[in-house]
């Protein structure tokens, strides 16, 4: 069941027009940084919202002194971005090519030298080992990466119900737990959920990084039980954190002249 607050945001954004990419990026102004600072800070805990809004405003960052592969994954997910921007504004459905080419681009200058050159793998190829992720230590083997994300994207893109956020909980949960890449498969899985549910007419999540230890706890219950119901769950709760202030400047009525003088 949807709470009140989700579906005043749900209906708050479809009252956004985003049939243009000029009224996407407005739609999506500030949500953009913030996105993409906590989903890059999920996983590497150098990145800050400062450096991040620098990269995205200004195209630069004015004082740094971290590991350059922190200044990639951020400007990478600026790319990544304006790279899909028209495809979302086109509903255009995820494909294994465009999955490929958002890691590409995601992933581009982040590999370590052990993966780039002892294990051969780069950005924008399924992996070529059998990685594992999590405490279950969960994961497709390399050899069926492939045909495990056909299947997926098969059964998301044929979804006829009007349902998109389990949807993308249970796109996401199933993407993470093939864990198609050698590197980047979470900020490519939640690129990839906001695809899904801006194509989808629905508003796009912040996964939150002080929330990160609960989004872990979900996924892990689709590892052990195939359960998606406690990210569903989570996604929602997400939801209503991320436009928590966009939902309270729309219910809230501005004070007249004549209530602040009396």
């Amino acid at each position: 069941m949807y709470s009140e607050k989700y579906e005043k945001i749900c209906s708050i954004w479809k009252t956004k027009d985003i049939s243009t990419v000029d009224k996407l990026d407005l739609a999506l102004d500030s949500y953009r940084i913030l996105f993409a600072y906590n989903s890059g800070k999920i996983e590497n805990d150098e990145i800050n919202y400062h450096d991040t809004r620098e990269i995205f405003c200004d195209g630069a960052v004015s004082s740094f002194s971290g590991a350059p592969r922190t200044l990639f994954e951020q400007q990478n997910q600026k790319l990544c971005y304006e790279y899909l921007k028209e495809f979302i504004v086109g509903l255009k459905p995820m494909s294994v090519e465009l999955v490929l080419e958002v890691h590409k681009i995601l992933t581009s200058g982040t590999y370590d030298e052990r993966r780039y050159i002892t294990n051969n793998e780069r950005p924008g190829e399924f992996k070529k080992n059998d990685y594992v992720t999590g405490r279950l230590e969960v994961g497709s083997l390399a050899s069926n990466v492939e045909a495990d994300i056909t299947e997926l994207l098969n059964e998301v893109n044929t979804y006829k119900g009007n349902n998109h956020l389990k949807v993308s909980a249970y796109f996401h949960a199933v993407f993470e737990n093939i864990h198609p890449f050698a590197d980047g498969n979470g900020r490519v899985g939640r690129t990839l959920t906001n695809y899904y549910l801006l194509t989808h007419g629905e508003p796009p999540i912040v996964i939150f990084n002080e929330d990160k230890g609960l989004y872990y706890e979900c996924l892990e219950k689709y590892d052990t039980e195939e359960n998606i119901d406690s990210l569903y769950e989570f996604f929602k709760y997400q939801t209503e954190k991320t436009w928590e202030k966009t939902l309270l400047k729309a219910t809230s009525d501005r004070k007249s002249m004549s209530d602040l003088l009396n």
